[in-house]
């Protein structure tokens, strides 16, 4: 099986079964947001102790590229601390997809950390880079 074949399952998989789907109550900080292109929306909710993510849940509605890259980012994201989500590139984004995101479907890879953004700093601009 190619590679390509075996990312495309695995996001197939984060899509269908999204780890971390819901919502957090008590949370400490939370960012909500859209992708007005194709309707992508997405919310989170972060627990944090001693400056680091504890906990992380998110929720909303999308296209299989926008749902499963939240899922699979919201993974890695325990133990980090909020200034370094704050400061994740839109890179580590795209190579925790492991697949080619064309232009048109960028921002959908790329509404969870807008939205992890928002959160951890304020900042909800669009991630470059």
């Amino acid at each position: 099986m190619a590679m390509d074949a075996l990312y495309r399952d695995f996001i197939l998989d984060h899509y269908k079964n999204p780890r971390n789907f819901g919502e957090l109550e008590p949370h400490d900080l939370e960012a909500h947001d859209h992708n007005p292109l194709c309707g992508d929306e997405l919310g989170v909710h972060l627990r944090v102790e001693d400056g680091k993510i504890t906990d992380v849940a998110f929720h909303g509605q999308g296209c299989a590229i926008s749902q499963a890259a939240a899922s699979i980012v919201s993974e890695e994201l325990e133990g980090m601390s909020v200034e370094e989500v704050g400061q994740l590139p839109a890179s580590w984004v795209i190579e925790q997809l492991g697949i080619e995101i064309s232009p048109t479907r960028r921002k959908c890879a790329l509404l969870n950390l807008k939205v992890l953004r928002g959160a951890t700093t304020g900042d909800a601009s669009w991630p470059e880079g």
